[in-house]
């Protein structure tokens, strides 16, 4: 469907980054990378934990972009399954309203 609105939308995106001197090419995968900014990690639990936030924080992180969806199919509702993840959130007025 994001496809059809015309977004570009990449799966199973290898995610490269270094950590403590080493250098790993394909040690994480984001689920679905929207128009190369907006990470969508899809998961199916009955219920999220922490982790889960903490998972789509990092993607967003390594990949230096500020908006990430964690979408849980595992969820009653669409509306009680979606969570929205923020790096580096800055406050501004209408971000309040």
């Amino acid at each position: 469907m994001l496809e059809e609105c015309g977004l570009r939308v990449e799966r199973q995106v290898s995610v490269a980054f270094d950590f403590n001197g080493m250098h790993f090419d394909e040690g994480l995968r984001v689920d679905l990378l929207v128009d190369g900014s907006l990470v969508i990690e899809l998961i199916s639990v009955e219920r999220l934990a922490p982790v889960h936030a903490k998972q789509l924080l990092t993607y967003l992180r390594i990949l230096n972009l500020s908006v990430g969806l964690l979408i849980n199919s595992g969820a009653a509702t669409f509306k009680e399954g979606i969570r929205r993840g923020v790096n580096k959130h800055q406050d501004f007025a209408s971000s309040r309203e």
